[in-house]
C-alpha cells in the first residue's frame, strides 16, 4: 500500500536528517534581508519582498548569483551573520534536521569592507547557541570564490587560520564556467596540510573535466553538484569506485 501524501510528508518530517549543501548566505530569505537593510540603512534593488521572491525564479547560476550577491550587501555586522545563521538553523531544526554542514563565502564580505572575524564569530555564536538550545550540530565549510584569483583564495585561507579550530574544510564555489578548478590546486594542497578536508563545486555548470580536476588536483572527498558527470561513463565509474557522494 502506498502512504499517503501526507503520511509521506509526516514521515520525512520526523525522519532525524543531515544537511551536507548549505549556503549560510543563501539561506538568506527575503523578510530578514528587508530588516537587515532597514536596519543597516542599505539600500537594495528590489522594492518589495515579492520582487525578491520573484528574483529567485532563475534560469541560470549566474542569475541566482546576482541575486545571492546583492543580498549580502545587507550583511555588515557580527550581529546580522548571528541572526542569518540563527534563522537557518531553527528553521532546520523544526525540520529534523541534526547535523549541518554549511558553507560561507567570506570574500563575499570581506571585499566590502567587513572583516573575517566579523563574518566567522557572528556565525560561531549563532552555531554554538543552537546546540545548545535546540539541540542541532553544524559545522563550517569555508567556500573560496572561484571567479577571483588563486592569490586572493590564499589571503583568505591564511585569515582563517587563527580559527581554524572552528572550520572542518575548505572548497571551491560560484560562477564555474571559464574557472577551473586546476587554478586552486596549491591554496587546496595548504588547506590539507593545516588540517583541512577538501570539497568543490564542479560539474554543476561546467565540464566532466572540472569534476577530474577536482578530484586529481584538489584531492576532494566530496563533489558538490557533480551532475554533469553522466556525460563521462568513466568519471561514474570512478566516482563509484571510489565512493565519492555528490
Amino acid at each position: 500500500m502506498s502512504l499517503s501524501h501526507e503520511t509521506s510528508k509526516t514521515y520525512i518530517q520526523d525522519m532525524p536528517k543531515a544537511e551536507l549543501h548549505i549556503h549560510i548566505e543563501g539561506s538568506l530569505e527575503p523578510e530578514l534581508m528587508f530588516a537587515l537593510a532597514e536596519r543597516n540603512r542599505v539600500a537594495l534593488r528590489y522594492a518589495s519582498m515579492e520582487e525578491v521572491r520573484r528574483a529567485y525564479d532563475f534560469s541560470d547560476l549566474q542569475s541566482f548569483l546576482d541575486v545571492y550577491y546583492e543580498a549580502t550587501q545587507v550583511l555588515l555586522h557580527e550581529q546580522d551573520f548571528y541572526d542569518l545563521t540563527r534563522a537557518y538553523l531553527r528553521k532546520a531544526a523544526a525540520q529534523n534536521v541534526r547535523r549541518a554542514e554549511v558553507f560561507f563565502d567570506p570574500q563575499a564580505h570581506t571585499g566590502r569592507g567587513v572583516s573575517f572575524e566579523t563574518v566567522i564569530m557572528g556565525i560561531r555564536r549563532a552555531m554554538l547557541d543552537a546546540e545548545r538550545q535546540l539541540g542541532i550540530s553544524s559545522a563550517l565549510i569555508l567556500c573560496f570564490l572561484r571567479h577571483l584569483s588563486a592569490e586572493e583564495a590564499k589571503v583568505t585561507l591564511h585569515c582563517s587560520l587563527p580559527y581554524r579550530e572552528w572550520i572542518v574544510g575548505v572548497g571551491l564555489d560560484s560562477s564555474e564556467v571559464g574557472n577551473p578548478p586546476e587554478e586552486f590546486k596549491a591554496v587546496f594542497d595548504e588547506a590539507r596540510a593545516h588540517g583541512l578536508l577538501t570539497v568543490a563545486h564542479a560539474g554543476e555548470e561546467g565540464p566532466p573535466e572540472y569534476i577530474w580536476q577536482a578530484l586529481d588536483d584538489l584531492k576532494v572527498s566530496r563533489i558538490d553538484h557533480g551532475v554533469r558527470c553522466v556525460e563521462d561513463p568513466k568519471l561514474v565509474e570512478r566516482l563509484r569506485e571510489e565512493q565519492i557522494p555528490l
